[in-house]
């Protein structure tokens, strides 16, 4: 039986500030009252927002407790043994609902390897994109169609010459379903009219490539660091079409299991699942994309579930199950 208070828990929405404007479409989606422009829901977030000083970006439980704390004080139980033995009590695990109201800017997330040498953290921020709606003619961008000089592209970041950097990209439609993985080191930009859900490394790092028109300060985009060794996280290499389509996963359609190409297994997992089989025992964030039913956990109440409901987890929840006409996402850490 899992331990008092160990269950599957619903979240309400956790939408911090942001310097780029949402469009409603997470209180549509959550079918609960959300401040329009807010953008991004981080959901299960034990992550800190990049400069906060007030837990800005870190979920709270009904009671105002942040997860974070509750799961330091039983990480076995939250996380599971295997992954304390790995992790410690870090989740390893970033989940966002992201609402494109208007283009992001062109971005670039730091490598492992580059935050470990550069900004003392041991993640990086790979990330993946999984679409639940996107407006006709909805695009991304994602890496460049060429190999761009240091040089070029230091010009273009000095200079702000954004129709220049965009030319630059690999600009893809998307619409509903659509799964892509944006690697570490990938310049790029979520279009505008996009809804998807975000699974990331626990990270809030970012080197803004482009920050004319959005109100962004100049001196706070380059991760703390001097412009020209910043810039040395981007992978300046050209991403081909073949390149670009191994980074496609399966659309959300399909059948149930994994929905993200294999070259995401070594950061975060995310599943297609419905009521046609059990979800095993592990921590993970659970987010209904259709339906309504119930979640049922091994020992406890079940919990009822529908359309938007975000839901975190624990290890010691045991074996659970969804029943009734629902399809969800489930995100998990790497094993």
């Amino acid at each position: 039986m899992a331990p008092h208070g160990l269950t599957p828990i619903v979240l309400s929405a956790n939408t911090p500030e942001t310097f780029y404007r949402g469009a409603g479409r997470i209180g549509w989606f959550r079918g609960s009252p959300v401040r329009g422009d807010l953008p991004e829901d981080w959901v299960a977030s034990t992550t800190l927002r990049a400069g906060s000083l007030d837990c800005s970006g870190m979920s709270r439980l009904a009671d105002g407790t942040l997860l974070a704390d509750v799961i330091a004080a039983d990480p076995v139980g939250w996380l599971g043994k295997d992954h304390v033995a790995r992790y410690g009590s870090d989740t390893a695990l970033l989940v966002k609902l992201l609402d494109a109201g208007q283009r992001l800017p062109v971005h670039v997330h730091p490598s492992r390897d580059f935050a470990y040498r550069h900004l003392a953290s041991p993640y990086g921020k790979t990330e993946a994109w999984i679409v639940l709606s996107a407006t006709p003619g909805a695009t991304v961008h994602l890496g460049f169609s060429r190999d761009v000089p240091a040089a070029e592209l230091a010009g273009w970041v000095r200079d702000q010459d954004t129709g220049a950097m965009l030319a630059a990209t690999n600009q893809i439609p998307v619409s509903s379903g659509d799964t892509v993985l944006c690697p570490a080191g990938t310049p790029h930009a979520i279009g505008s009219g996009v809804l998807l859900i975000e699974l990331q490394e626990p990270t809030d790092l970012s080197l803004i490539l482009e920050w004319s028109g959005f109100p962004l300060d100049p001196g706070q985009v380059t991760l703390g660091l001097p412009l020209e060794q910043a810039l040395t996280c981007v992978n300046r290499q050209s991403f081909s079409p073949e390149r670009v389509a191994a980074l496609r996963g399966r659309p959300l359609n399909g059948a149930v299991g994994s929905v993200l190409p294999s070259a995401a297994d070594p950061f975060f997992v995310a599943e297609r699942v419905d009521g046609s089989r059990p979800l095993t025992a592990a921590y993970s964030v659970l987010i209904v994309t259709s339906g309504a039913g119930l979640l049922s956990p091994s020992a406890g109440a079940s919990i009822p579930v529908g359309r938007g409901s975000t839901v975190v987890i624990p290890h010691a929840a045991g074996e659970c199950s969804l029943s009734g006409d629902i399809t969800a996402i489930r995100c998990l850490p790497a094993p």
